[in-house]
């Protein structure tokens, strides 16, 4: 098992990405997740991973909520237990429903067996899928 750091023993880097996350969400900085916690103790790896999500969660031509649907299917994909149950609570959170649920999945387990069909058949793409 990991080693958790809590925000009280954290170094000041570590602690200030945990506050600029803290201070983003609205809650104590005391009540950040254990991903946090688990990468308190390399603030290097903290800094750039906390500025790639910024980034990458920031307003812009996708929506909140496909934002959360498309990190929650590579989570699938890659089968992290807790990206799929962080990133599943804030889709809830920005608005899946039971029902979009059903259909996300559909969506990515037809993906993920349409993806093993294709390399396991070693299929070729198709010029008219070609970029050019």
């Amino acid at each position: 098992m990991p080693r958790l750091t809590e925000y009280k023993d954290m170094s000041p880097r570590a602690k200030a990405v945990v506050e600029g996350i803290a201070a983003g969400r609205g809650i104590d900085p005391a009540e950040i997740n254990n991903v946090w916690k688990a990468l308190a103790r390399h603030p290097g790896v903290m800094e750039q991973f906390a500025a790639e999500m910024k980034e990458a969660f920031a307003p812009g031509k996708l929506d909140p909520l496909t934002k959360e649907l498309v990190y929650l299917a590579v989570s699938i994909a890659n089968q992290c237990d807790y990206c799929i149950a962080s990133h599943g609570t804030m889709a809830r959170k920005k608005g899946m429903t039971d029902e979009i649920q059903e259909e996300f999945m559909k969506v990515v387990l037809a993906a993920q067996k349409g993806n093993k069909m294709a390399v396991a058949y070693r299929v070729p793409v198709d010029k008219a899928f070609e970029e050019t």
